[in-house]
């Protein structure tokens, strides 16, 4: 929903909002902005108060899976089978952890590939896919993300080889390229890369333009993106600059 993801982004850089500001400023009633409100504090985003919220993020940290799963959904439905469409039969796909991935994974269900997903909720959807050879990897799963994580998990990659990995992003950008919030999954993108022939990134336009704390690598280290059709000109223009493909889904 639009106006929850404006509330998330007005949270990213404040440290609590208000139900009067945030009903004048999208046109609706303060009943409906409390149901928002009431929604996000059941997400852990915000603890309520009176008359608003106060944010429960550190600064600059990502919004909670379940919120992000709402965010821009149809883009990362058409996203993920577009990515998809890129992956011929019998290939070897590593598919990174996150919510534009999980809509890979779903697209994927139905086909004859060998996948090692690096999220519990992909693994338990590509189980179910009768031609899908599932390979799982080592490592600590990450508390709400549901990503496995850490030196086993970037040991179980190193140890095989890929066509394709699929990575999603926090941010990325001409300047600072592709980033992520967390430190541990910043590795593992990187060991992702490393053992891949060729590199996908599958994330919304929301994405460009961000920047978030850890660096995975610059825009030139990768091969494809695939994203919708919001992506500022600037930054398809740098990337194609760059010799990354670039796919509006």
């Amino acid at each position: 929903m639009e106006r929850l993801r404006d509330i998330m982004e007005s949270l990213r850089t404040r440290d609590s909002v208000s139900v009067s500001d945030l009903a004048q400023r999208h046109g609706v009633s303060e009943m409906t902005i409390r149901r928002d409100l009431d929604e996000l504090a059941q997400q852990g985003v915000v603890r309520r108060v009176r008359g608003g919220a106060l944010s429960l993020l550190l600064r600059g940290e990502e919004p909670p899976f379940g919120v992000r799963e709402r965010e821009a959904a149809e883009a990362k439905h058409r996203i993920g089978a577009d990515v998809a469409d890129l992956i011929a039969d019998g290939e070897a796909v590593l598919l990174d952890g996150g919510t534009t991935a999980l809509e890979v994974a779903r697209a994927l269900v139905s086909r004859r590939v060998t996948v090692l997903p690096l999220s519990l909720q992909a693994a338990t959807l590509l189980a179910s896919g009768p031609r899908v050879r599932l390979v799982l990897p080592g490592g600590e799963v990450r508390q709400g993300e549901l990503n496995f994580t850490g030196p086993l998990t970037e040991a179980s990659i190193a140890s095989l080889r890929f066509d394709t990995a699929v990575i999603g992003c926090c941010g990325l950008s001409s300047e600072h390229g592709m980033t992520a919030h967390d430190l541990l999954d910043v590795a593992v993108k990187r060991a992702a890369m490393a053992a891949a022939r060729r590199s996908v990134v599958a994330c919304d336009s929301g994405k460009f333009g961000r920047t978030a704390f850890g660096s995975v690598c610059p825009i030139d280290r990768i091969d494809v993106v695939v994203t919708d059709d919001g992506i500022p000109r600037e930054q398809h223009d740098a990337l194609t600059a760059a010799g990354v493909m670039v796919r509006l889904a």
